[in-house]
């Protein structure tokens, strides 16, 4: 288990932050919502302030929709089933879902499905505060679901939620690609960004 965290968790994570970052880039609403909750927390946040960053955990949902670290996944049938559209599948059958495929899709996240949109994860609380609002693993498959979902979720979460509150309290992440350019992407083991993402990282000004 714990060989499978380390290497399940390494790569899966680096994509995840590969993508989130370049849709912060492009996304200077939301790089604000989220730097105003990372400010509100310590310097080094403990654990309790790390799970109360909601408008982070929503923006890495939302990067994940779009991007998700493993793009599709299958499975085998071990025993002779139906599906609930009716679909037969007979025990030895390799069944494909694809999670790249379903988290663009309008009839599950509506006309909206392109926007790097966060909020479509959150509730404004009468105190003014947000709450965040999951959807079903079977929705939203980015880390499985059912009996075999990830036993490294939780985990994840506090790793990326950590990194980008260390990040960019100090810093900006600027794209270093020509102007107009778009990554390129591609499914492989893991979603990735052909090339890699080239960045500045430039030190963060804070206006008191």
């Amino acid at each position: 288990i714990v060989i499978s965290f380390i290497l399940a968790g390494k790569d899966t994570t680096s994509a995840a932050l590969t993508w989130f970052f370049w849709l912060l880039s492009k996304n200077p609403r939301v790089e604000k919502e989220v730097l105003k909750e990372i400010m509100e927390k310590s310097e080094s946040p403990v654990y309790d302030e790390v799970k109360e960053m909601v408008y982070i955990h929503a923006s890495l949902c939302e990067s994940m929709r779009l991007y998700p670290p493993v793009p599709m996944d299958t499975k085998e049938a071990a025993d002779d089933d139906v599906l609930p559209d009716g679909t037969v599948v007979k025990k030895g059958t390799l069944v494909t879902y694809h999670v790249y495929a379903m988290g663009r899709m309008e009839s599950i996240w509506g006309e909206d499905w392109a926007e790097f949109k966060p909020e479509r994860w959150l509730e404004k609380l009468q105190t003014g505060k947000w709450n965040f609002v999951g959807r079903d693993s079977f929705t939203y498959p980015v880390f499985q679901a059912g009996p075999r979902i990830c036993l490294g979720k939780e985990m994840a979460f506090m790793q990326m939620k950590r990194l980008v509150a260390g990040i960019l309290r100090r810093f900006t992440v600027v794209p270093a690609m020509a102007k107009g350019v778009e990554p390129h992407y591609f499914a492989f083991l893991t979603s990735q960004m052909e090339g890699g993402f080239p960045v500045k990282i430039l030190e963060r000004v804070h206006s008191d």
